[in-house]
């Protein structure tokens, strides 16, 4: 039986920090990290780390690049889960996880305390587990809050 294999997705930055302290949670699990920032590897030991191109919503062609560097990743990885605190290719990440058939999780960041991010609100059809880290925000037919990461 071959382990269970999980793919954990954040933008640089905060988003980055969040997924980082989330990950005693994967303990004994393969996982493999992705980010937009090279200099982030010496935040890990000897995990799988893989870099893609920092998009954003108006940066088209760099989000079609992205997309694609991302579906070259889970054809190598072949992820069991998806995990992601966000932005863009937190997005990209969920939406490919479900057509993998990987279970998938989005943890809002912290910073949107008013409303889910963007991308928060287009992934809660595609996301198994839909959280927001603020218990004003979650509710029937929104994300759970189940505590925060910071």
């Amino acid at each position: 039986m071959r382990p269970t294999r999980v793919l954990a997705v954040a933008s640089a930055g905060g988003h980055w920090v969040q997924l980082m302290r989330l990950a005693p949670a994967w303990n004994n699990l393969v996982v493999s990290y992705v980010s937009t920032d090279p200099g982030l590897r010496q935040d890990l030991a000897a995990e799988d780390f893989r870099v893609i191109v920092e998009a954003n919503r108006w940066q088209k062609l760099r989000l079609l690049k992205q997309l694609v560097q991302l579906l070259l990743i889970f054809i190598t990885v072949r992820p069991d889960a998806v995990i992601t605190t966000g932005a863009a290719p937190g997005y990209f990440a969920l939406r490919l996880g479900k057509l993998f058939g990987a279970r998938t999780v989005w943890v809002d960041s912290i910073a949107n305390a008013e409303q889910m991010s963007l991308s928060g609100q287009q992934v809660r059809k595609y996301a198994d587990l839909w959280l927001t880290q603020w218990e004003h925000l979650s509710g029937e037919g929104g994300p759970a809050f189940l505590g925060s990461v910071i």
